[in-house]
This record gives C-alpha cells, structure tokens and sequence, in this order.
C-alpha cells in the first residue's frame, strides 16, 4: 500500500477512494451531520448524572474547561454517530431514527476512553489533561461507570422491540470492548504475542465497537439480523483497519497532530501490530528488538529511557518490516469491510458515503 511521509517520518497509509463523487468535504458534512444530531441527546444524557460528575463527564467530552467555564474544545471525529446515522439510511429510515443509538455508542466509547486513559497512565487526550489526572481516578472510573449506565438507558426507555434488538448488540459489543482491554494490558508483560492474537484483541477492543455503531441505526430501523450482521461485519474490518493505521501513528505519529508523547505505545510496552509483525518477521533486526524488549521488560530504568533509545526501536520495528505490514495489513481490512457493503440492498448513495467513511479512517493523521 502507498504511504505518505509527515513530520518525523511518520507512515500515513493511503487509500484510493472508493467512489470518486464522494470527496473530503462530504465526508466532514456527514461527521457533522452527526455531532450535529447526537450532541443535544448526549448533552441532555449527561446532565442526569449527579454531581460532580455531570461537570467530570463535560470537561471529558470538552464542553467545559478545567474551571468549569464552557469551551470549544475537541471532542472527537464523531465517526461513530456518523456510522449510526448511515445505518439507518442503509435500512431505507431517517437518519434521525438512529440518533439513540448513534448517543448509546458514543457514551460506551467514551466509558473506555476514561478508564483506558487511567489504566494506560495516559495524561493527554485531544491535547488536554485526561479526567483523571485533572479530577482524580476514582472520578474517572466513576464517570466512566455512569457513561455505560447511561448507554443502555438511552435505548431501552424507548420501549420498542427494535430497542431491546439494538442493545443486545450493544451490550455484546461492550462485553467484547472490555475483553479486548483485558487482552491488551495482560500482552504488556509477555514476551511473545502473535500476530493472530493481536488481530483478535484489537478486533474486540476498537472492532467490535465499530461494528455496532453501523448495525444500530438499522436495527432501530426494523432492519433484519442479516442486514445488521453484513452492517456489522462492514464496521468490524473497517475497525480493525482504523487500529492499525492508530498503531502505526501510536509508534511513529507526529505529537502535534496525535496529542500524545511521542513513541506513545512503547513507551507502554504495547504488543500493538507493528511490534508484534516485526518480532515474527525474524532476521536479525527482529531478533535484536526482541533482545531489546525483553530486556526493557525486566528493566528498572525503563521509565527513564531516553528519546533516542525509543527511536532505536521503532528503527528496529521498521527495518524488520513491521511498519510495512502494518500498512498493509489496514489496506487489506479496509477492502474486506468494503465488500461487506456488496451484501446489504441499500440506496447508492448510502454505500458510496460508507465507502468514503471507510477512506477516510484508514488515510486520517490523527
């Protein structure tokens, strides 16, 4: 696959469009066409949480600064209430039949982003403090808690048949979410993972998630289990596609675009797919990364690891072919969940926006 080189070198993969008419400008008026529609209804959610963490969960989603006072910060590409949204066109209904399901999703992405930020030691996210180094840990899992309450609440006070559908696979999703954070953190203290492991981690942890959030709108809108299950399957790829190019930045992305330190994933000691492609590359660039990160594991120095010890390891992840496969690896699950498309009866216009969503998460710089 073709990749582009930004500041510090870091590999953007690239992906032809997948229908020309759909340019950059359509994708930005979908994503906001859903921040648009699911804002007020998530907004509307969060001031039921009692205080503080109403003010806790506002300052998460940058609608408030660390004061309190409002702000415009950035909270998100708001790709997942874009996908709901379309997966109620896809099943012939107004987009705004999605929009519980389009808050739902939203709220259980930001239930793992807080406690992930805390779990993973992460002190910055959309260039600002995470919740809990600004108020605390126990806040941050408090309000990460109350986020999924609120996700299933959303949908079931609905009362419809098609609700209890749609947070069944919300809920089967989110069991998946949380299995594959369990399997992240415990592949930081093995030596050896494997590149069917990892596909399968990173498949739960951001693909599972994904693939709800392109079923639900359909499933509210009466859409059979086979659409919503080729829905899923689309959203399934399309997420394992969005985690490689996201390991790929996670190791070589530019700090000002990511908002994270540089060399972010080593310096968390995560098996992510560049690291785990190049240790099953052998030769001996992969043979001396895998010297070098078993030793780090056993370290007592590892947290004051200079900048150029972490750039001697991702030159060695590289040279062993790692960053390589890990492009290539998005391109080929971007064009499985593009097939997926070929499989659900829906209005051409519907599928060339699901094509150019599917576009611009694998070729995105942050």
């Amino acid at each position: 696959m073709s990749v582009s080189t930004g500041t510090r070198g870091e590999t953007v993969p690239t992906v032809p469009p997948g229908n020309p008419a759909v340019d950059t400008a359509d994708v930005s008026a979908l994503l906001e066409r859903g921040r648009t529609l699911s804002t007020p209804v998530l907004r509307a959610a969060v001031d039921r949480l009692a205080p503080p963490m109403d003010t806790v969960a506002a300052y998460h989603f940058g609608w408030i600064d660390a004061q309190g006072n409002p702000t415009e910060g950035d909270s998100g590409k708001a790709v997942r209430p874009a996908l709901a949204l379309l997966s109620a066109e896809a099943a012939g209904v107004a987009p705004e039949v999605g929009i519980p399901g389009a808050v739902a999703v939203e709220l259980v992405h930001n239930f793992s982003l807080l406690h992930d930020d805390l779990m993973d030691g992460d002190e910055q996210r959309r260039h600002r403090d995470t919740v809990w180094k600004v108020h605390g840990p126990a806040q941050a899992i408090l309000v990460g808690d109350a986020l999924f309450a609120l996700a299933n609440e959303i949908l079931l006070e609905l009362g419809t048949v098609e609700a209890g559908r749609a947070t069944r696979r919300l809920t089967t999703a989110s069991r998946k979410l949380i299995d594959g954070q369990a399997q992240d953190i415990s592949y930081e203290h093995r030596e050896r993972v494997t590149v069917e492991e990892c596909l399968e981690m990173e498949g739960n942890k951001t693909g599972a998630l994904l693939a709800c959030a392109v079923s639900i709108g359909a499933v509210l809108g009466g859409a059979d289990d086979r659409t919503a299950d080729k829905l899923e399957e689309y959203g399934y790829h399309l997420g394992l596609a969005f985690q490689a190019v996201d390991d790929l930045l996670g190791i070589w992305g530019d700090p000002e675009a990511t908002g994270k330190q540089t060399w972010s994933d080593l310096r968390q000691r995560k098996k992510s797919l560049p690291v785990v492609a190049a240790l099953a590359a052998g030769g001996e660039a992969s043979e001396r990364l895998g010297e070098l990160l078993a030793a780090d594991a056993k370290s007592n120095d590892f947290d004051t690891f200079s900048e150029e010890e972490f750039a001697a390891r991702a030159a060695l992840i590289e040279e062993a072919g790692g960053r390589e496969w890990t492009s290539q690896e998005a391109r080929r699950q971007h064009a499985i969940a593009i097939d997926a498309l070929d499989e659900v009866d829906m209005p051409a216009r519907v599928r060339a926006q699901l094509v150019a969503l599917a576009d611009f998460v694998v070729v995105r710089k942050r």
